[in-house]
């Protein structure tokens, strides 16, 4: 896109959200509203690019047709990591995308995406939804003018794909490595070279040899990126991120012009999608690792014992960083999630966990 035309709907955008009541109401009384989603991802990218188009035709079925939903791809109206700035600035009401990448705004917003040995995706629904934690991320986005709604998950990530074989925690110093989020910080407090960029990216510096390792997010969407025939290496368990959510954040003048109906329609589209995501995600991850195995030669390999309580003691040090952040909010935000961290950590050992485990033991069935 050129710069003048960028510029044009830029100005376009700024100025629908300045009139935001004045301009809702006409076009709400004329029967459709029109609305442009801004994206982090390509068009139908396996996992969330599918995702995100799910997620806009969900609004505008709800709304009865209202309330139409217009999905724009990274690039095709901002960067995809620009997507948060776009929404906050009106150019877009709403965006897809992970918290993961709004570090650079708030180390508090991170925790809502996924935590370094933390939540599972279930877990971090739990929190939002019956442990306080919705109300602090609405006051967190709330100060760049967002409404925020988590609407999916892809369930535990993986360590990664890495070109050579991991042994101990020594090799990881100097990797150069792609991460985000707080597993960005663990990881540089083990002494990797820490990088951010998409998974197209991803595969280049891969492939060049500008990164010796990365992980994105798990089988579907890292096979369809193609990283298997730059790195056979698959490393497990993802302990950086043990899920990563998935939000949809609104222009909050853009949001509170609607009328209450509307309102709904996109709280619960948001809402309705997080298990559908979520549970495609495991469904696909499960058929592409098989796929991975027997057709492209990928070498499953779980990560050894002291890499992980070497990752364990460095997201130690990360969370503690975040109980004594200058920001009140950050650590009010970080003791809500420790709190129900705790909290349900001590029932897991007789519910899922203890239902995974008996599976896993040698009966006839």
């Amino acid at each position: 896109m050129k710069r003048r035309d960028f510029l044009k709907t830029a100005a376009t955008g700024a100025v629908a959200t300045a009139a935001g009541t004045a301009l809702a109401a006409p076009a709400i009384a004329q029967g459709t509203l029109r609305w442009k989603m801004v994206t982090a991802w390509p068009k139908n990218l396996p996992g969330p690019g599918v995702a995100a188009q799910n997620l806009a035709d969900r609004i505008t079925a709800l709304s009865g047709g209202r309330l139409e939903v217009q999905l724009f791809a990274a690039g095709e109206l901002v960067p995809g990591r620009g997507v948060f700035d776009a929404v906050s600035e009106g150019t877009a009401e709403l965006y897809h995308a992970v918290p993961a990448y709004w570090g650079s705004k708030s180390k508090g917003i991170l925790l809502f995406g996924s935590q370094p040995f933390g939540l599972r995706a279930d877990e971090q629904f739990g929190w939002l939804a019956h442990g306080g934690g919705q109300a602090l991320y609405d006051e967190m986005y709330g100060r760049f003018g967002l409404k925020p709604f988590l609407c999916g998950n892809s369930g535990p990530q993986w360590a990664g794909w890495f070109r050579n074989e991991i042994t101990s925690a020594e090799d990881l110093k100097g990797m150069r490595f792609r991460t985000t989020g707080l597993a960005s910080e663990m990881c540089a407090k083990l002494g990797m070279a820490v990088q951010a960029m998409g998974g197209r990216d991803m595969f280049q510096a891969l492939q060049s040899g500008a990164l010796d390792a990365g992980e994105f997010i798990g089988p579907w969407t890292d096979s369809a990126l193609g990283f298997y025939q730059v790195a056979k290496n698959y490393y497990w368990p993802g302990v950086g991120e043990p899920s990563s959510a998935e939000e949809c954040a609104v222009n909050q003048e853009a949001y509170n012009a609607l009328p209450a109906d509307l309102q709904q329609a996109v709280a619960f589209a948001c809402e309705s999608l997080y298990n559908p995501v979520w549970t495609e995600y495991t469904t696909k991850h499960a058929l592409a690792l098989e796929k991975l195995v027997a057709e492209q030669g990928v070498q499953v390999k779980k990560l050894p014992d002291d890499v992980i309580v070497a990752m364990g003691n460095a997201a130690g040090e990360v969370i503690a960083d975040l109980r004594e952040d200058e920001d009140e909010l950050v650590r009010r935000i970080t003791e809500s999630f420790l709190t129900y961290r705790k909290s349900i950590a001590g029932y897991m050992p007789y519910a899922d966990n203890g239902q995974m485990n008996a599976r896993a033991m040698d009966y006839k069935y």
